[in-house]
Parts: structure tokens; sequence; C-alpha cells
């Protein structure tokens, strides 16, 4: 089957269920939204055949997780499908930040991260149904509605499904120019807390101020700093007078890095927090923890596979390196070869001029379904 044609004459299908998905707003952080999106996209795999199985969650939108129930070689383990229907944008955003196209280009929010991923997915399903194609693997498709907030219970459903996978593809948007992302940053989330001993300002020397404690801390944490290592210390929060030694002090840090080595090296660092000061206490702990998607032999000889089938429908794939995570970072960490970024090409991604490429919409799309196939 020519999938590069066969998707190319159904371009104008393509945008419009984009258009219908970009209007289905879908904030993280609203349950209400974030259901009515993903119900509309499940429901549509659903027709496809899908067999559904809902994971309810009380404080974000519900998962899914969707296998396709037809493959030539059912033992073999499965091709796992990382989607999500949340993004960054808020309900309204629609009406100052519009969907529309100029040129190859199409705007709107969340068209890029990443509405135009699961119109690839479901377009390669619905295909897959009107063709009667048989995958050579399993399929599972994994929707999470909260990936671009930290969620416990979505990393323990990647992890599971891990188990049944084979290999990971993520449709999260291409590094701008149409990379794939064979590595991706790990990320830590850290507090720093401090703790001394109140007193009035005037007589200074009969308290211990949490604050200074914390400057020689973050002085200590900006050592942490490598070429290859970053530090963000994003948040810094002491005090409440200023007449008044303060006795409590905290900073929440962004650290990210490219290797489970380094990260291995920083947490032990965190762990060794001493006091710095006579009556002082520091405390680090650890709110979030992302690991490194790493570029390991498995996950190369994979990017080769796909980048030879990519040669066969015209396409020519590089591949890349950026400093965000995704739940590819996830099932990654597990050791099964992945990769992100097969979404389209585009730019702005979180920012108000966010697009796609309409071209890459429809080139990612037939290589999908080659990939899905034939792997």
């Amino acid at each position: 089957m020519k999938y590069a044609p066969y998707f190319r004459s159904r371009q104008g299908e393509l945008i419009n269920l984009l258009k219908q998905l970009v209007h289905l707003e879908s904030p993280s952080d609203n349950k209400e939204a974030v259901d009515a999106c993903s119900s509309y996209f499940v429901n549509e795999l659903k027709k496809c055949g899908l067999q559904i199985e809902r994971i309810t969650q009380k404080d974000t939108g519900d998962f899914y997780l969707c296998e396709y129930p037809h493959s030539s070689d059912p033992d073999l383990k499965a091709i796992s499908i990382l989607t999500h229907t949340d993004t960054v944008w808020p309900v309204g955003q629609i009406h100052s930040m519009p969907f529309y196209v100029e040129g190859e280009k199409l705007y709107g929010p969340g068209v890029s991260d990443m509405k135009a991923g699961l119109v690839m997915i479901l377009s390669v399903l619905r295909a897959f149904k009107q063709l009667n194609v048989i995958p050579r693997r399993r399929l599972i498709l994994f929707v999470n509605s909260a990936e671009e907030i930290p969620n416990k219970n979505a990393v323990e459903e990647i992890k599971k499904l891990a188990r049944r996978s084979k290999y990971g593809i993520c449709l999260e948007p291409a590094i701008q120019g149409g990379g794939l992302k064979l590595e991706r940053k790990g990320r830590l989330v850290v507090r720093i807390e401090t703790t001394g001993k109140s007193a009035h300002a005037g007589s200074p020397e009969q308290g211990v101020n949490a604050i200074e404690e914390m400057l020689k801390h973050l002085k200590t944490v900006q050592k942490w700093r490598t070429g290859e290592t970053t530090v963000n210390i994003g948040v810094i929060q002491g005090g409440n007078k200023i007449n008044v030694v303060a006795d409590k002090a905290s900073a929440s840090l962004d650290i990210r890095f490219w290797t489970s080595a380094r990260k291995e090296k920083i947490l032990t660092a965190i762990r060794n927090l001493t006091p710095q000061t006579e009556g002082a206490g520091v405390k680090g702990s650890i709110l979030s923890d992302t690991p490194p998607m790493e570029k390991k032999r498995s996950s190369v000889q994979f990017f080769e596979e796909v980048k030879a089938m990519a040669s066969t429908i015209g396409l020519e794939l590089a591949g890349g390196r950026t400093g965000g995570g995704s739940d590819a970072s996830h099932m990654s960490g597990c050791g099964i070869p992945c990769l992100d970024g097969l979404g389209p090409d585009g730019g702005g991604i979180h920012a108000l001029d966010e697009h796609i490429l309409i071209p890459s919409l429809v080139e990612r799309t037939a290589l999908l379904a080659e990939i899905l196939q034939n792997l």
C-alpha cells in the first residue's frame, strides 16, 4: 500500500479533524474540558475497532489504553504509541489565538503539542480499517490527559505498558526542521528547605537566619552546572517580616541532564546537603523525577529501521536531541527503545505562534502508517 498518495489525497480530512480537536480545548488542570476532548478522540478510535480500557482519575482527566485487535503475529510484543490530549492553553484561548491556515502553516492552541499527533494516529487507524490492513505487531495506544503536568499515576501506567512493549513511539512534534528526538534530557524538580531561629532584627546574633543559610546552599547548587547540566533556581521564598530574622526559607530548582550517571551524582549531592551555619537545618526533597532518554544501541537500531522505511516514501530523516522531557522518557527509562518527535514539523510550541507545517502532517501520517504496519 502506498500511504503517501493515500493521505495526500485526504489532506483536507486531516485538517478538518485537527480543527475539531483544537476547538475541543483541553487544559491539563480542567478535568471536565480535557475529559470531553479525550472522550471524543477515544470514541473515534472505538469506531476503528479498538478495544478501550478507561482508567478513571480523580484529580485529572481520565487515561485510556486502546488496543488494535488485529495483528499477523500476536505472540510478538506490542508497539506502544504514546499520546496526550491535554495542552498548556486555558479554555477560551481559541478566541485570541484562532485556528487558521496561512500558506503551508496551520496555527492554533495545541495544534503542534499534540493535537496533530492525535490526528495522525486516528487517521492511520481509520485507513487500516478501511483497507483491511493487519499490522505485524499488536498496537497499544496510551492516551494521557495529564502529560503537561507532573503526574505519578500516568508514569505508573506507562511503566506497566512498557512490560508489554517491544518499541515505543511518541507523537510529540518534531525538532524544528523535522528531526526525530533520539535523546531527551532528564529532569529533577528539587525543593531545598532551610531552617533557623527567629529573632529581632536589632539583635540578629540571637537568631539564625534561614535565608542566609539558603544562600550558601544555592552557591553550592550553582556549582552543579556543567556544559551538559542546567540548574534553574526558579522560586525562592523566605521570611515574612523585614524586622525579623527569618527562621524558614525554601527554593525550588529545575535541574536537567543528559545521562543517568549525572542524575545519580546530583541525587547524591542532594542527599549530602549539610547545614553550613551552627543552629541551622537543611533538607532536600525530590518533587518530580523524569529520567533522561539516552541514545542507546537499541534506539539507534530502531531509528535506522524507521529511517529506511521513510526513504521508501521519499523522506529523509535526521535524529537529534532536546532539553525537554516527555512520556517517551519514562518508557525509555524502562529499557524500551523509543522514537519521539514523530509528530509533524512546525514551531512555537507553548507560544502564541504555535503551528505545524501541513505538508509535514501528511508525510508523517504516511510514515506512521508504514511503521505500524511493517515494524
